[in-house]
């Protein structure tokens, strides 16, 4: 079993190695990027956004394609046809998502302007 520090000066020394070692760590750990859009949110949190927005576009088309089929009688075609195009506007929306995490904040959506 290890041994305690035997007198202050042993414990003085111990602290200013614990000092020294946060102090090495924290050089070594990258900090927070605070330069990005979405840096204070978890890449969990930002991949349930993606999940949620493909969901979302793929609801809202068979929304409106069963609602399209009711009126005009064509049952399963026009709501087959709008989930795909859901699908699609969600994907659109998720790679949306995906540059913003890329990008730097004030640049202009569309440009590739990264570090």
């Amino acid at each position: 079993m290890a041994e305690g520090p035997r007198n202050d000066g042993d414990r003085d020394h111990d602290a200013a190695r614990l000092r020294d070692l946060e102090e090495r760590l924290s050089k070594m750990t990258p900090g927070a990027e605070a330069a990005r859009p979405m840096a204070g949110y978890d890449k969990g949190h930002i991949a349930w956004r993606m999940v949620t927005e493909i969901v979302a576009g793929i609801v809202m088309g068979c929304g409106i394609g069963y609602g399209l089929d009711h009126l005009f009688g064509t049952r399963p075609f026009l709501m087959i046809l709008f989930i795909f195009l859901g699908f699609a506007a969600g994907i659109k929306v998720m790679m949306r998502t995906a540059a913003e995490l890329g990008s730097k904040p004030g640049a202009q959506p569309g440009t590739d302007e990264r570090d």
